[in-house]
């Protein structure tokens, strides 16, 4: 897969959410996660990422939202209910994201929420728990991203293979080819 996708959460209260958000970002190939603000981080953290993600993958800690570093060309993507938000089956994910979901009583800060490139939400009828809004997030990019065999219009399983990614010829082949053909098509004669 192309690209690269973080995940985090800002201000969150409960050690045992972001430790299962960090544990299902390890498991679904996150490149980072990072956390924005404070996070309690207390003896059940240990307990839930079994998978030690933030052993595993860089964690990156910001003390304020202001302090966020990104890389080059990554998006962030704000996961809030807001009206203006867009409903998560309509996002086309961008290859290079850091998604961010917020507090577990309350939403994003106005900051945040004012440096986010785009503001997803999930259509759900209220608010679901962070680490579950977290994994569907991360789920419904790798659907995205083209991984698997299209589902078929009836139940069961696939009944097409995997479409392997078709890569033409590097640039600099596909230019000399167009230079040379240039060169020995026969010259105009004006008259």
């Amino acid at each position: 897969m192309r690209g690269y996708f973080g995940i985090g959460a800002e201000d969150i209260n409960k050690a045992m959410n972001v430790a299962a958000l960090m544990r299902t970002a390890h498991a679904f190939s996150a490149s980072f996660v990072f956390s924005i603000g404070r996070v309690h981080a207390g003896a059940q953290w240990g307990r839930v990422d079994t998978s030690d993600a933030t052993g595993s993958l860089p964690y990156y800690e910001f003390g304020e939202p202001g302090a966020v570093m990104l890389p080059k060309g990554c998006e962030l993507v704000g996961i809030e209910i807001t009206d203006d938000a867009i409903p998560l089956p309509s996002f086309h994910h961008p290859r290079r994201a850091a998604y961010v979901l917020g507090r577990e009583r309350g939403s994003l800060s106005d900051e945040l929420l004012a440096r986010c490139d785009h503001v997803v939400k999930i259509p759900s009828r209220f608010s679901i728990n962070l680490a579950v809004a977290g994994a569907m997030v991360m789920y419904d990019r790798m659907l995205c991203m083209g991984l698997f065999a299209p589902r078929p219009h009836r139940p069961g399983g696939p009944v097409e293979p995997v479409p392997m990614p078709q890569f033409g010829p590097p640039l600099w082949v596909k230019k000399e080819r167009k230079r040379n053909a240039r060169a020995t098509a026969a010259p105009r004669v004006e008259l």
